[in-house]
């Protein structure tokens, strides 16, 4: 359905007002998805209502695709192709008849289409987009050699490592294997995956994408193929093909010159026992959310960051597990002191993204450009804020607390539980207490949790002593608006759709510093610093879960409870 007439019948009906129709328009050509599916994940309209308002407005019944089991036979007369083309998919045949989902009904020529496709009589009932979509995508896995005449079909252009430039839409006399792998990158794009597993068994060879944290299925193309793709991968991203002993890693870029942007993949391959494994981590610049109020920040917390980062010298150290968002938040960071006249030099490993105007060094430990090495090149380089990717060991450290003593900021990130943490690892690192307690300005400690699918998430009832256990506190069991994601299509049935982050914030103030010079471990600081009014990861958690974001299943996967 074109986004115009959808958003027409939706105003029509008083469900959406013209600037929230005319917002997610905008949103719509920024990420070239459909209207339904941006009103839904925007949080303007829930997809329940979309169907209520399609079912009155072309009088028809209405079908919740993603609580429908649609019959596999039937779903093979019509191709993926056409089913994405006109947002469509056949349900269910009997007879001469077939039911098919339409999101648009009133379009004569696709029911003609459809009707000669498959001659049958055609039965229309309504849905909406995203739960076609994704019934679309659950339905139709790819095959080997649609994914061939995908890699055939397409017009982007692939640009592996600096220079070299090929078609992905490869010609007609080239192998199957290269028209292959140009259609699975593709479709990780298209299907917003954050990864792409190449994984060789004894007995099989699979494909794999992680979307929205789970991994999911994508292709298995024949076990005799696995060497090739792999070969294949490591020649795009500038590896050496003849190494299969020891781990690599390699980077190539896609411009999608239809939608004028580009796309960056880190590759990494390893040794396993049949054979290599490879990992294609996907960097859509247009996804790093540089926007500091949408990371998940509280307003106080997110007041307290800026003023930490923003100050004309000192450290702020950005903590967590692999995989927390770390990255996120200090590109976000760096985003937001990226200006004119300041001078940024970052030293990373790997480079995850490009940022304009900020100078990036990739360390390089095979030719000593070690973290330390690149530290004290910046010192000679007149820099106003430093970004170090990782404090990893004592001279690095060393060098870090010195820039940041001498009147530079530095942000950097350490991989510790939790921020009171943080100091005892600095300490055991090395560090003395009188220089953390002069240079650190803030500890930021973060994790990642899971957001409630919109499309199916129901609001339920606990028992107030589950709420309790959690560390909600008796006085405030009233506020909290629980909700449970049943699973469906459109999050792959998991009931998660997004993930956002918690926070937890310690700023240096002279209690904690006093605490960290008298020789006070982690507890101890932790518990100081709750007395004076810092939210915990579990805390942080527990709001999101009051506001019916998230479950409680994934604060408790999150956050550990604070101690009473």
């Amino acid at each position: 359905m074109q986004a115009n007439k959808l958003g027409e019948i939706l105003v029509k009906q008083g469900l959406l007002r013209p600037d929230q129709l005319q917002a997610a328009l905008g949103e719509c050509q920024r990420t070239k998805a459909r209207l339904g599916p941006t009103l839904v994940s925007m949080g303007i309209l829930r997809d329940a209502q979309i169907l209520r308002a399609l079912e009155k407005q072309f009088a028809l019944p209405g079908v919740d695709v993603s609580n429908f089991a649609v019959d596999q036979a039937v779903a093979s007369i019509v191709t993926r192709d056409f089913c994405e083309k006109h947002c469509v998919i056949p349900l269910s045949k009997a007879g001469t008849t077939m039911v098919v989902a339409f999101a648009d009904p009133s379009s004569l020529q696709v029911r003609d289409d459809l009707r000669y496709i498959s001659k049958c009589k055609i039965q229309p009932v309504v849905a909406t987009e995203s739960s076609i979509l994704a019934a679309i995508a659950k339905y139709y896995s790819f095959s080997t050699d649609e994914l061939i005449q995908k890699g055939e079909q397409s017009e982007e252009e692939l640009i592996m490592g600096q220079t070299s430039t090929v078609d992905v839409g490869a010609n007609a006399d080239d192998a199957p294997v290269v028209k292959f792998v140009n259609g699975i990158l593709l479709e990780a794009i298209r299907r917003r995956a954050s990864d792409i597993h190449f994984e060789i068994y004894e007995k099989k060879f699979r494909v794999r994408f992680r979307v929205d944290g789970n991994l999911i299925e994508a292709a298995a193309p024949p076990l005799t193929s696995g060497p090739a793709i792999c070969s294949r991968i490591k020649i795009m991203s500038k590896m050496d093909i003849a190494e299969k002993r020891r781990p690599q890693d390699g980077r190539l870029k896609i411009v999608l010159s239809k939608e004028n942007r580009e796309m960056d993949f880190r590759v990494n391959s390893i040794p396993t026992m049949w054979g290599e494994k490879i990992v294609m981590r996907l960097l859509d610049k247009t996804n790093l959310q540089l926007d500091m109020t949408k990371l998940g920040f509280e307003e106080d917390d997110l007041q307290m960051f800026k003023e930490a980062i923003n100050l004309p010298q000192g450290m702020v150290l950005i903590t967590g597990p692999t995989g927390s968002g770390k990255t996120t938040t200090i590109y976000s960071a760096l985003a937001e002191l990226n200006r004119l006249n300041v001078n940024i030099s970052t030293a990373e490993d790997p480079i995850e993204f490009n940022l304009e105007g900020i100078n990036q060094v990739q360390v390089n430990p095979e030719i000593d450009l070690t973290f330390s090495a690149a530290l004290r090149a910046f010192l000679r380089q007149d820099p106003d804020i430093i970004m170090v990717g990782e404090v990893r060991d004592l001279e690095t450290a060393e060098i870090a607390f010195k820039a940041a003593s001498t009147g530079h900021m530095v942000v950097s990130t350490l991989h510790t539980n939790d921020a009171a943490t943080t100091i005892t690892r600095l300490i055991e690192m090395g560090i003395p207490s009188y220089l953390i307690c002069s240079t650190i300005s803030l500890v930021v400690a973060q994790r990642l949790m899971g957001r409630l699918c919109e499309s199916c998430k129901e609001p339920i009832k606990v028992p107030d002593q589950t709420l309790l256990n959690l560390g909600v506190g008796m006085d405030e069991l009233s506020k909290y608006n629980l909700f449970k994601a049943k699973g469906c299509n459109a999050c792959n049935n998991t009931g998660i759709r997004g993930r956002m982050a918690i926070y937890e914030l310690m700023p240096m103030n002279e209690q904690i510093k006093e605490t960290i010079l008298r020789g006070a471990q982690g507890n101890e600081l932790r518990n100081i610093s709750r007395n004076l009014g810092m939210r915990t990861l579990r805390r942080s958690a527990l709001l999101k879960l009051a506001r019916g974001i998230t479950s409680i299943e994934e604060v408790i996967n999150s956050s550990i409870k604070d101690e009473s």
